[in-house]
């Protein structure tokens, strides 16, 4: 009995301490689960106070705006100016605006949002309807460069997924003022930059570096929000001025274009050039295009810069070539005579006078007076082909100038490497057979007036790093080529040309003008010869002559009204070089009455053309060059 409760009570006892560990266990979860809600608790709310209160700053640039990191990883393209009276003319800038994307997956009713938004963004309805029901996509581009009118639509609308993001594109403020000169930037493929002119050449320069961006991600290839970001601003770019001067070029471009409609020519260029330092003070070619509106351009030769890109046959200015390289090398002298039979004849081709005429004893001002091919092949004679080679090249010929343009052509002097075949030195000698572009003719015409020492082509005066400091461009002198005197005696005889001769319509009442006029024909692209009734009429020369100041090239392609570019190129290089004396306010050094004012101003405004002159032009016959 005694052995049975024993047992009992010893059952009891066991019992009561299960009973007892089993409350203390149960009792440990319930510590230890509320000890875990409690750490976890403290965890959040320390990470709401790191994000909310520590990191705020951070957490709210990431919140507010994507775009303030994106502008931190893109540059700011660089700006470029013209010169401006002391100041600067701003002619490519960043334009702010924004675009419009869809979402398609937020779309809940593409054919509603399709019919408001092509009366918003004057878009195809079909054409938005079905890239908005585009369910699966996540962005579709509907349009670029948003007027004021449609953001303020879009944004009172507020239609799903239909979102606008900042953009910025380049704008031209002067719309064609020179175009062929800039360039535009623009799209080709996926890559934005420059295309053509200043625009292509610096553009590196003027885009500037962008920045980059490192961020932690995880295994889905998103980005961890809390890790480790690095980023690495971008650069802007550099900033330009030009040595173009605005109200020259201005007024440049406002000449050629008068001058291509009253003489019908079919294309035109016009270069202004500082002889001392090689600045181009203005560069004009026609056509050219609006670059805010490029994509509207068809023909793609528009946009090329015939300046430093068009080589041709440019005739008789280059006469002055050949007696210059004469004169420096003791040959000749302006006083200089021979006998002009009108005709030379050589490997069984006879070259001609332009007129057919033989006009006896001439002097070899006489040559450039009345430009004599005879003449021109005389003085190469003298020369010997080798030493003409030699000057044609210290000249700049055959050579690239190196101006800062992209294209530029460094035209065709390569009839000149057969130093046997004669006739190619006599054609070579008033311009024919060889090629020359205007941005070579005009620099050689500058080493003329420049006592004989050819400048590197400037057409940057300043960059503008993003930095704030300032890079200037020094001018280049490249080479004497001549000697002073030798260019002075030169620079005499083209004051003849213009006195005397078929220059008179390129003078300047008040003023000692100079230069030479050149009637080339021209090449056929298709066959060995030439095209038959078209004609380049082109004129060079500078002013005043006794300290020049200003040196011009106008060339005139296929004039239709006129035959000489005595009568088309000559009166053009007139009014220009009139308006720069007037503006660079040049005092006259010569007498003259307000009649040979009044006749210059009737003469040469574009608006008139002398139906003697045309009559005269009509008489003319055709010949090799004039």
């Amino acid at each position: 009995m005694n052995s049975v409760n024993s047992q009992k009570r010893k059952s009891k006892i066991k019992h009561f301490f299960q009973l007892i560990g089993q409350y203390e266990f149960d009792n440990a979860r319930i510590y230890i689960l509320f000890a875990v809600i409690i750490l976890v608790t403290g965890i959040i709310v320390l990470k709401l106070y790191s994000i909310q209160v520590l990191a705020h700053s951070y957490y709210q640039e990431l919140a507010d705006n994507q775009h303030s990191i994106l502008k931190k990883l893109i540059p700011k393209r660089g700006e470029i100016f013209l010169q401006d009276q002391g100041g600067v003319y701003l002619v490519a800038v960043n334009k702010e605006t924004k675009m419009a994307y869809a979402v398609p997956r937020e779309i809940k009713n593409p054919e509603l949002e399709a019919h408001l938004l092509a009366k918003i963004l004057d878009l195809n309805k079909d054409h938005l309807r079905r890239k908005l029901s585009r369910s699966q996509d996540s962005y579709e581009v509907l349009k670029h460069r948003l007027s004021e009118g449609s953001i303020s639509q879009l944004d009172s609308l507020k239609l799903e997924g239909i979102h606008l993001s900042d953009e910025t594109y380049r704008y031209y403020p002067a719309d064609k003022l020179a175009s062929n000169v800039l360039g535009f930037v623009g799209w080709r493929g996926h890559s934005l930059g420059g295309r053509y002119g200043i625009e292509a050449y610096f553009n590196t320069k003027l885009q500037g570096q962008k920045g980059e961006l490192y961020q932690n991600k995880d295994n889905s290839d998103s980005w961890i929000s809390t890790g480790e970001r690095k980023i690495s601003q971008a650069k802007n770019g550099d900033s330009l001025v030009l040595t173009i001067d605005h109200t020259i070029q201005y007024e440049t471009e406002r000449i050629l274009q008068g001058a291509i409609d009253k003489f019908e020519a079919k294309r035109g260029t016009i270069i202004v050039e500082e002889p001392k330092t090689g600045r181009i003070l203005a560069m004009a070619s026609y056509p050219n295009f609006n670059p805010n509106e490029y994509r509207n351009v068809s023909e793609m030769a528009d946009f090329r810069n015939l300046a430093v890109s068009n080589a041709y046959e440019c005739g008789s200015i280059f006469k002055t070539i050949t007696m210059s390289a004469a004169i420096d090398n003791g040959k000749i002298t302006p006083q200089t005579t021979y006998t002009d039979t009108g005709r030379v004849t050589e490997a069984g081709y006879t070259i001609r006078n332009a007129e057919l005429e033989a006009d006896g004893l001439q002097t070899m001002t006489q040559v450039l007076d009345k430009s004599l091919n005879t003449g021109a092949i005389y003085v190469e004679k003298l020369l010997g082909n080798r030493n003409f080679r030699d000057y044609v090249q210290r000249f700049g010929f055959g050579n690239l100038t190196k101006i800062t343009l992209p294209g530029e052509s460094a035209g065709n002097i390569s009839n000149l490497n057969n130093l046997r075949s004669n006739i190619q030195f006599y054609t070579a000698s008033f311009g024919q057979g060889i090629t020359a572009t205007p941005i070579q003719l005009v620099s050689a015409y500058s080493a003329i007036a420049n006592g004989g020492i050819l400048m590197k082509p400037q057409i940057v005066e300043k960059i503008i790093h993003s930095d704030g400091t300032d890079e200037y461009i020094e001018p280049q002198e490249v080479r004497r080529v001549i000697s002073q005197k030798a260019a002075q005696e030169v620079a005499q005889m083209l004051r003849s040309v213009v006195v005397h001769e078929h220059g008179r319509r390129a003078d300047v009442p008040g003023y000692l003008v100079g230069g030479k006029t050149g009637t080339a024909q021209v090449a056929s692209s298709k066959k060995r010869g030439y095209v038959q009734g078209e004609s380049i009429g082109s004129f060079a020369g500078f002013a005043p002559i006794n300290n020049p100041r200003f040196v011009i090239l106008v060339r005139m392609d296929d004039p239709k009204t006129v035959q000489w570019a005595e009568s088309s190129a000559a009166p053009t290089f007139g009014e220009l070089m009139k308006f720069l004396l007037d503006y660079k306010s040049i005092q006259p050094t010569e007498k003259y009455t307000q009649k040979d004012l009044a006749l210059f101003n009737r003469t040469h405004t574009l608006k008139y053309y002398s139906a003697n002159n045309q009559q005269k032009d009509n008489n003319q016959k055709n010949g090799n060059s004039k």
